[in-house]
């Protein structure tokens, strides 16, 4: 897998987010902007993002996820 297939992935079973996913192997470093973010503790939306990764981390196509995630609302302010 690489860091393309993690963004087209996450863009496309994450509603309304924007992904920048970097990396090579099976290690990533991933940014996620999504309104479906809003409302949730840091914890719920890593619990997410990890929900749509679950099967490349299972076939270990995916090793390890580092990741930030924002709202939009958030991500205007950096």
């Amino acid at each position: 897998m690489n860091a393309g297939e993690v963004k087209v992935l996450l863009e496309s079973s994450i509603p309304d987010c924007e992904v920048i996913a970097e990396g090579e192997g099976c290690n990533f470093q991933v940014v996620v902007v999504s309104s479906e973010f809003e409302g949730l503790s840091t914890v719920k939306r890593q619990q997410l993002v990890y929900s749509h990764l679950q099967d490349a981390i299972a076939s270990g196509a995916i090793h390890a996820v580092t990741m930030k995630t924002y709202t939009p609302e958030q991500n205007n302010k950096l």
